[in-house]
């Protein structure tokens, strides 16, 4: 991974967090990884918590930021989620793996994903 798309992945999760703190979402913690996979952000909201893969792309040549998650994806994030759940709990909550798609730009969009299912 070059550093100019370090630096994208790093400026999408900053926007990612900012939107769900401005949707009253509580951050659990950022950039869980084990050597099942990696959760970019884990919130909480109300009764739920979500597990959340934050994609972004700087122009749509490649297509849209929540296109580039797919099965394979979702399926390590199961993975690290058993483990989150394992070392810290979290058993009273509603769980949900939740995408957010950001497209930085001029017209910069951001798009969440609720509860997604490959």
């Amino acid at each position: 991974m070059s550093l100019y798309q370090k630096q994208l992945g790093k400026i999408g999760e900053q926007r990612a967090e900012d939107y769900l703190k401005n949707n009253d979402f509580t951050i659990v913690k950022k950039n869980f990884r084990t050597y099942r996979g990696e959760i970019d952000i884990i919130a909480k909201k109300q009764n739920c918590l979500y597990f959340i893969e934050v994609k972004t792309r700087s122009n749509l040549k490649k297509g849209q930021p929540w296109e580039a998650v797919n099965k394979i994806k979702i399926h390590h994030i199961k993975k690290a989620v058993d483990y989150f759940l394992l070392k810290y709990g979290y058993r009273k909550y509603k769980l949900k793996i939740s995408v957010i798609s950001v497209l930085l730009g001029d017209d910069e969009e951001i798009k969440f994903f609720d509860n997604v299912e490959c």
